[in-house]
């Protein structure tokens, strides 16, 4: 099976939740959801992209890395609706997270970028560089040369940024790319 075919079965932000998640877990994405605000050119930065682009989530909706960052990419998605971002659920499909392992483990959220034809771009889990900053300073203390750990306020802001940067990234991947250049005229 494809990333295409896995997409096609994917289920839309609200949907997932609703199908996999509990009252709390809805609760605990409403909060982040809420919580995350694009900059006027963060998000006139995302309105402007051309391109389709399908982002498939493999996530939990029990997971405290999905609470904290599926979220991020359902604001990021809803600044262009040219950005088609759908979900599926890690212990339900097993075979799937077999294919997306991370470091030798079954791990979310992970992220498949694929173009509007379903080629695969990138791939992005477990967690952002900002995010595994933030986890070393507070796991490792002193053994990390990072300084102290961002506040929750200033981690969720990097964190978006990184999403933010990799949406940016796979977008001028397809804006250059020249077979679908030539596919759309430009």
């Amino acid at each position: 099976m494809t990333f295409s075919d896995w997409f096609e079965r994917a289920l839309p932000y609200e949907e997932f939740l609703k199908r996999h998640g509990t009252e709390g877990d809805r609760r605990a994405w409403s909060e982040v959801y809420d919580s995350v605000r694009l900059t006027d050119a963060q998000r006139d930065l995302v309105a402007a992209f051309p391109r389709r682009m399908l982002v498939l989530c493999l996530a939990g909706a029990w997971c405290g890395d999905c609470v904290a960052q599926c979220p991020i990419l359902a604001r990021i998605a809803a600044a262009n609706p040219r950005i088609d971002l759908r979900f599926l659920d890690r212990d339900a499909h097993a075979d799937l997270a077999s294919a997306l392992r991370i470091c030798g483990g079954s791990r979310v959220p992970v992220v498949v970028f694929l173009s509007e034809d379903g080629q695969e771009c990138a791939r992005l889990g477990d967690r952002t560089l900002s995010r595994y900053r933030w986890l070393a300073a507070r796991q490792l203390g002193s053994q990390y040369p990072g300084g102290p750990p961002p506040s929750d306020e200033s981690l969720t802001a990097a964190v978006t940024q990184d999403w933010l940067n990799e949406f940016e990234r796979v977008q001028l991947m397809l804006r250059t790319s020249a077979r679908l250049r030539q596919m759309h005229g430009d």
